[in-house]
């Protein structure tokens, strides 16, 4: 089903980013209340885009409670400006990109002020955000994945590049850590493409790769009328367990986080691996529905994912599937 080193591009894409420039700081101003109040913001766009986000990032210290949250409305404001275009014209995305990566951020933008504190004080790397903007910039010109290699190369620019500086805040023991967190981003966002599809959808993209549509026999017809037959469920397996599989591979890496990160990163992947459970239950039916995890069904997990950060005697060799 996966090729091996399947990633070996990606892990590259990755390593190849410079490093945070120690040079490039951030001037010395008295934001007193301001700060405060950005990363406040930065909690209620995460609290109210992304509960399972929001939830697993709870389980920080709050300086990285913060940072992550402001990261994440730096991904989320990004996502928007493209969601929200018109044509094919990213003005406005470059725009945010000069605001929100320059070294002095507009004071009158919560965002950008939390997420430039945030790069300094734990060192996060431009490159990064840079690919995930790239990588988000492509929904507005690019709406099918011909193959898998394709659409995995679109999951490292808007959702591996998220993962990678999620590292800096959580902090990380050596270089290894870098291939897993790439491949739980895709995993991740392989997720959310099966989730939305109908969404999607509407929006006129199709995420799923092309060859892999044609083998199954899935047409235009199925995404428009919302077709669930039996060509459908083959392909949503096929999917499913692909995806599953990725999760398996990335889970070694949460033992190489820094210990007091490893039970927010373990606790959103397995809210996410969750969706995949209720994509099953609704029959594979993605179109009158969106599969999601209960509040509870989240927080009745949380105290095997704290015994697998904190007791197991090798989490790095425990399936996720076990939670």
């Amino acid at each position: 089903m996966l090729a091996v080193n399947w990633d070996q591009n990606l892990f590259e894409r990755a390593l190849s980013a410079k490093p945070h420039d120690a040079g490039n700081t951030l001037p010395h101003y008295h934001l007193g209340d301001s700060l405060n109040v950005a990363y406040s913001y930065c909690k209620n766009i995460t609290a109210i885009h992304s509960k399972s986000f929001y939830m697993a990032s709870a389980l920080l210290s709050p300086p990285k409670r913060n940072a992550v949250r402001a990261l994440y409305a730096f991904c989320r404001t990004t996502d928007d400006i493209v969601d929200n275009a018109t044509g094919v014209n990213d003005d406005d995305l470059m725009s945010w990109r000069d605001q929100s990566l320059g070294i002095c951020p507009r004071f009158n933008d919560p965002v950008s002020i939390a997420w430039a504190n945030t790069r300094q004080e734990y060192r996060i790397s431009a490159c990064y955000a840079l690919q995930l903007i790239d990588g988000v910039s492509r929904d507005i010109r690019t709406h099918h994945y011909a193959d898998f290699e394709n659409l995995a190369d679109y999951c490292y620019g808007v959702a591996s590049t998220v993962g990678l500086m999620s590292m800096h805040i959580i902090g990380y023991s050596n270089e290894k850590a870098i291939r897993y967190a790439v491949k739980l981003g895709v995993a991740l966002q392989l997720t959310n493409i099966l989730r939305d599809i109908a969404e999607d959808y509407k929006r006129g993209r199709i995420y799923l790769p092309q060859n892999e549509l044609e083998q199954f026999g899935i047409t235009d017809a199925h995404f428009k009328h919302g077709i669930v037959d039996e060509a459908w469920i083959a392909m949503m397996k096929f999917q499913i367990a692909r995806t599953r599989s990725i999760y398996e591979e990335s889970w070694p890496g949460i033992a190489m986080l820094n210990a007091d990160g490893r039970m927010s990163i373990a606790a959103a992947a397995t809210f996410y691996k969750g969706i995949l459970n209720d994509i099953e239950k609704r029959g594979y039916d993605v179109f009158s529905g969106r599969a999601n995890v209960s509040k509870w069904g989240k927080l009745k997990q949380l105290p095997a994912i704290w015994y697998q950060c904190n007791l197991a005697p090798d989490m790095s060799i425990i399936s996720p599937n076990s939670i």
